[in-house]
């Protein structure tokens, strides 16, 4: 078996004639610790005693506020890069359709009014039935745009209509309602 021997740098020379950083201690400071939250590349040099007392009594999160620790957790998980959205708010995701007033991609012409050619209003944006958004829409009976407070009546409305005690526990009537439950969990998300 090959054995390897240390190399000695001039760190060791330098942590060899270090102190400790805590008050009163004589002891060889051979162990670091960041001074701060900010400042995690600076450091305290203290004995192995000395560094276990910091180590116990430090916390990286004091003097923050809950949103402020649920922020920055939040933040660490995307390794600190923006994201965008998808979906719903995204507006261009996977299998979703822009807004076309004109009608130059649908062939829609608008009429005098800006409405489309069957006299609805302003074309809207069309989600698809392959989405996971379009498919709660459809499962609601929706079509966007949607406010969080029309997504909420029309659960109220099917959630009475389908509840299994209204039913007297049709099982049929229990399965749609898992169903709009589901939708409904998908389109509340986009709110929060």
């Amino acid at each position: 078996m090959r054995r390897f021997k240390k190399l000695s740098s001039d760190s060791d020379a330098e942590t060899a004639q270090r102190r400790c950083d805590h008050e009163g201690c004589t002891n060889p400071g051979e162990f670091r610790a960041p001074r701060g939250r900010d400042s995690l590349k600076t450091y305290y040099w203290f004995c192995l005693d000395h560094v276990r007392e910091y180590n116990k009594a430090w916390n990286y999160y004091a003097g923050m506020s809950r949103e402020e620790v649920e922020h920055h957790v939040r933040e660490d998980i995307v390794g600190w890069r923006p994201t965008w959205p998808v979906g719903l708010r995204g507006r261009f995701g996977r299998g979703a359709r822009f807004y076309d007033p004109f009608g130059f991609f649908t062939g829609a012409e608008p009429g005098p009014n800006g409405e489309d050619e069957n006299g609805g209003g302003e074309a809207e944006p069309e989600y698809g039935p392959q989405t996971r958004e379009g498919k709660a829409l459809a499962q609601l009976n929706l079509r966007p745009p949607i406010t969080l407070q029309a997504v909420k009546m029309r659960y109220k409305e099917l959630v009475k209509r389908h509840h299994p005690d209204a039913n007297n526990g049709d099982k049929v009537a229990e399965e749609k309602l898992k169903l709009i439950n589901e939708a409904y969990g998908i389109l509340k998300r986009f709110f929060a």
